[in-house]
């Protein structure tokens, strides 16, 4: 579902109103399982939905509009250069910090990413790790509730965890914020297992998370139709989580996917975080952010507090820390780099995993076997053959995984962010990075070592006729 809808707002505004056109003209598959809105309601929503995203966008964001313009107008000529780049060419050169080492913590700190904070992590692997967590929170939340997520579908199980929301919404403030335009498509897509007999869905979640209740909720607009991919939850400003996973039926049961429980110190900036995000999706905007920001109380350390660095892609605020600090990693690597993403299209991070495995590090890549579209499995393939032409080994896992992980000798990066144009440099994207040589091993002894066991490695000649020049144009522009 989510790849669909950001295929979609890849394309712009046009392809955007084309899918509004068709949704009103069609009853969509998920009308007859009955996860979905109806093809009438659901487009007319979604025409809505383009429009808050286009018009009122850009009244209440003047600002963000025309910086995320220009970035466009800057970053696209050259990401459609770099992708059309021999996949051979040379890439930056390797550097002397090492991840995971003290070196590289002060080159990233010379480099003005943002400073290291304690905390602690804790992996929840799959729906069944983090949904029955998630409703535990819910339930015994004692101050606040604050959840920001790319999709909150209207399946029965978004509905689901809607219904928790507002049960406690009497009880503690509860603010929902989920971007616009992909919770609409998301709405009118069903998901692949079937949900209760007799489920109707809301056509509208905002509508319907605030109805009866007080849950403050919030559509986040999208000027230039980049998203807002961050998922970030946090309870009583103590406990946050983050990762891949959104609200709805294919994180819930059909996907294997991540997301960690962060505590310590370096939730307040986690809080900063969502509060931004929260005040700019009011009604006053870009204004709202003139205003001081809330000051929160930093949380005390916890038991296994460990540095924390809190990455963002952010291109009408010029940051691209996910994107540059994974590649100072790749080239700092001297022993392993291994990832797990459901889309790969970024040559840049391509050329540089060539170039470490060329001079001898152990590069191991995890793909979904079958993702939601063609195009994307096309790009997927077409990048695996270039690594594996370089001596990089590449999987194919045997279901959609949602998961978004590197590991670069004792350095991670975790968070929403795919090893893709959209979220290297389009939309909003979160992560966590870290150097711990224990977390970072847990992270593979949980994720990483059983999912390469799981998968089956691609061999030279398998991409077949992805690997071909026409074909990875086509596959890198789409």
């Amino acid at each position: 579902m989510e790849s669909r809808c950001l295929r979609i707002i890849r394309h712009g505004p046009a392809v955007a109103w084309l899918t509004v056109l068709v949704s009103c003209m069609t009853v969509p598959r998920a009308v007859r399982q009955k996860q979905s809105s109806d093809g009438l309601s659901g487009g007319g929503n979604l025409a809505l939905a383009a429009l808050r995203c286009t018009a009122v966008a850009a009244i209440r964001q003047p600002v963000t509009t025309t910086k995320l313009g220009f970035a466009f107008l800057w970053n696209r000529p050259l990401q459609i250069i770099n992708s059309n780049l021999p996949f051979a060419a040379s890439p930056q050169p390797a550097i002397a910090e090492t991840p995971g080492t003290r070196e590289f913590e002060s080159l990233l700190d010379r480099h003005h990413f943002p400073v290291a904070e304690s905390g602690s992590l804790h992996w929840l692997i799959d729906g069944p790790g983090f949904f029955p967590e998630l409703e535990r929170r819910i339930a015994t939340a004692r101050q606040s509730i604050k959840m920001q997520t790319f999709i909150f579908d209207n399946d029965d199980i978004a509905v689901r965890y809607a219904d928790a929301l507002k049960r406690r919404s009497g009880e503690v403030p509860v603010q929902v914020l989920f971007d616009d335009l992909g919770s609409m498509i998301a709405a009118n897509t069903a998901p692949a297992t079937l949900g209760p007999r007799g489920f109707v869905p809301p056509p509208d979640m905002h509508d319907y998370l605030r109805d009866h209740s007080k849950v403050r909720a919030r559509r986040i607009l999208t000027p230039w139709l980049a998203a807002d991919h961050t998922k970030l939850i946090i309870f009583d400003k103590r406990t946050a989580y983050l990762g891949g996973m959104n609200i709805g039926r294919e994180y819930f049961s059909e996907w294997h996917d991540l997301m960690v429980r962060v505590e310590g110190p370096i939730v307040s900036s986690l809080c900063r975080e969502f509060n931004r995000a929260w005040r700019k999706a009011g009604p006053w905007g870009d204004c709202a952010l003139v205003r001081q920001p809330a000051i929160f109380r930093r949380p005390k350390p916890v038991t296994a507090d460990i540095p924390l660095r809190v990455l963002r892609t952010d291109p009408a605020e010029g940051r691209h820390e996910i994107l540059n600090a994974c590649l100072l990693a790749i080239r700092g690597t001297r022993r392993r780099i291994w990832i797990e993403t459901p889309y790969f299209m970024n040559a840049e991070v391509a050329r540089t995993l060539a170039a470490a495995a060329r001079r001898g590090v152990d590069v191991r890549v995890i793909l979904p076997a079958s993702g939601e579209s063609v195009f994307l499995n096309l790009a997927n393939l077409s990048t695996a053959d270039g690594l594996i032409r370089a001596g990089a080994k590449v999987f194919h896992f045997p279901i959609m995984t949602h998961a978004k992980i590197m590991i670069c000798d004792d350095w991670a990066c975790v968070g929403s962010a795919n090893l893709d144009n959209l979220s290297l440099h389009i939309n909003r994207e979160l992560n966590l990075a870290f150097s711990n040589h224990a977390a970072v091993q847990e992270l593979a002894d949980k994720v990483l070592l059983p999912d390469f066991r799981r998968s089956n490695r691609i061999r030279p000649g398998e991409t077949g006729p992805y690997a071909n020049g026409f074909a990875r144009i086509i596959a890198d522009e789409l």
